[in-house]
């Protein structure tokens, strides 16, 4: 356990004075909320953004855990489903749905009397493509697990020293990072492709992602589970109880990523020069 990073992050948060946190449920947001609250107390807020592309497992889930560790949450509505330049879906969607988050956090931050905007950004994110860091510029807001030099397996870590369930979360990315670049975001296919994911997890899979795409002949499921957890996926009767399962949702057709499930897979399409 890295206490010498921890006690840095500390002291971030403890020179902001007030801190507003975007808050999404996630190993690196709960980390934030809760060492803020740890820190500051009454003057660290939690805000989530609810839409469509957050599944309402993860939602349940997030407030859950704020009650449990007893630090506040504010639930605000983001209205990214109105931009059509978001559903659109180009490969910087992460920049607009980021915009918006802080477009409705700014104001809720500065009615509340709170310093500093932060978000969940950590040192293992540098260097990955990441267009929402762009928003996150342009709105000042800081990154004090990037600034401490915290990274992904170090959060871990001190998170499951300070007994958060979310220690041992798999990776989560919104809903929309399912549909490729330059295929339209509905609220509809998110409504699928969650309900598919469900289906998987409910099966015990840990890295689950189910790739929606549109085709001429209908809509096709592209699963990626973790590449340890493909010998389960093919044996036992499972993939026609998920084939089943996941048509009986509107897909035509139900295919299994044989590389697994990789970050940022979804960019995989880019060229180089689009991600550097």
């Amino acid at each position: 356990m890295n206490v010498e990073k921890l006690n840095h992050l500390r002291d971030l948060l403890r020179s902001y004075g007030s801190c507003l946190v975007a808050y999404s449920g996630g190993v690196d947001s709960v980390f934030l909320a809760f060492v803020a609250h740890e820190v500051l107390g009454a003057k660290a807020l939690a805000a989530i953004a609810d839409s469509p592309s957050l599944p309402r497992r993860e939602f349940d889930d997030a407030l859950a855990v704020a009650a449990q560790f007893a630090f506040p949450v504010r639930v605000v509505q983001t209205q990214e489903f109105t931009n059509p330049d978001y559903l659109a879906n180009p490969a910087n969607r992460c920049y607009f749905c980021k915009h918006e988050l802080f477009t409705e956090l700014e104001p809720l931050a500065r009615s509340g009397g709170f310093a500093v905007l932060a978000y969940g950004e950590n040192a293992s994110d540098v260097g990955d493509f990441r267009p929402g860091a762009r928003a996150a510029t342009e709105f000042a807001v800081r990154a004090p697990l990037k600034e401490a030099g915290l990274t992904k397996t170090e959060i871990r870590e001190l998170s499951a020293h300070f007994g958060l369930p979310t220690a041992d979360k798999p990776q989560m990315a919104c809903l929309s990072s399912r549909i490729p670049y330059g295929e339209a975001v509905t609220p509809e296919k998110l409504a699928m492709i969650e309900q598919a994911e469900n289906v998987l997890r409910d099966l015990g899979f840990y890295d689950v992602r189910v790739r929606h795409h549109e085709l001429k002949t209908g809509q096709l499921a592209r699963i990626e589970v973790g590449p340890s957890e493909l010998p389960r996926l093919l044996v036992d009767g499972i993939p026609g109880q998920v084939a089943t399962a996941l048509k009986a949702l509107g897909y035509q057709q139900v295919t299994l990523d044989l590389q697994g499930y990789r970050r940022g897979s979804v960019n995989e399409v880019l060229p180089a020069a689009a991600v550097a």
